[in-house]
Order: structure tokens, then C-alpha cells, then sequence
């Protein structure tokens, strides 16, 4: 039950946050013609798509609870599950994008990879108490 909590957070998270990138960025500054060039598709595609599946793994991570959080495996699977799900429902309904010698598969796997790792490290990095020595507290 806990790994459907996580799961269901973390494609809540995805949704909003891509629906907020899609109607505040995506919409107003691309349109339907689309981007073009790299450094365009870079910055108002693939850097708020990295946003929001940081924030959606950070998010499944930190609601993933204490005995399991110690499990690698199982902590990963509880965090990035969504955003990877997310991924296969692009590839499979877009299937243009499948093309290996094309840029948008390549691209988006390495902002899903690159996500889930940030999103792990801040829930990581989140987790851990800083404690103060030789001063006061």
C-alpha cells in the first residue's frame, strides 16, 4: 500500500506541474508551430519537463515511509515509478518520438534519468538532519 501512495503522489505532482509548464510556458511560448531550434527545445521543452519530474520524484520519495525508505530497490521503485510510467505512456502514444538516431528520444530519457536522480538526492539530502558542533545550538 505504501509504494500506491507514492505512485499516486508523485503522478499527481507530474500532472499539475505539467499542466502548469504547458499552459505558462509551452503555450504562450512555443504555440502550435512548435520550437525551432535545439537551444529553444532545450530551454521551454526539456528543462521545465526536468522540473517537474524532479518535483514529482522528490515528491513519491518523501512520502515513501521509514522501513522501506532503507530498501534501495524498493525506495527507487517508490520514487520513480511515475515519471518512468510517464515516459512509457509518451513513447507509446507518440511513437515519432521512438526513432534512436532522433534527438527526442535521447533528450527526453536523459531528463527522465537525470529527474529521478535529483529528485532521489533532495529527498536524500532533505532527510538528514544537520547537526551543530562546538557552538551553541
Amino acid at each position: 500500500m505504501a509504494l500506491v501512495r507514492c505512485w499516486a503522489v508523485g503522478i499527481v505532482v507530474l500532472v499539475v506541474s505539467e499542466y502548469v509548464q504547458m499552459t505558462l510556458v509551452y503555450g504562450p511560448l512555443v504555440g502550435p508551430r512548435g520550437v525551432g531550434s535545439f537551444g529553444a527545445a532545450l530551454a521551454l521543452v526539456h528543462l521545465p519537463n526536468l522540473v517537474c519530474v524532479v518535483l514529482a520524484t522528490w515528491a513519491a520519495a518523501r512520502v515513501h515511509p521509514e522501513p522501506w525508505r532503507e530498501m534501495p530497490v524498493r525506495h527507487l521503485a517508490a520514487a520513480c515509478a511515475a515519471p518512468a510510467a510517464a515516459q512509457v505512456l509518451l513513447l507509446a502514444l507518440r511513437p515519432g518520438v521512438l526513432d534512436p538516431a532522433g534527438p527526442g528520444l535521447w533528450m527526453s530519457t536523459g531528463v527522465l534519468l537525470t529527474g529521478c536522480a535529483v529528485g532521489v538526492l533532495m529527498d536524500r539530502l532533505g532527510g538528514q538532519r544537520v547537526v551543530r558542533r562546538g557552538g551553541p545550538a
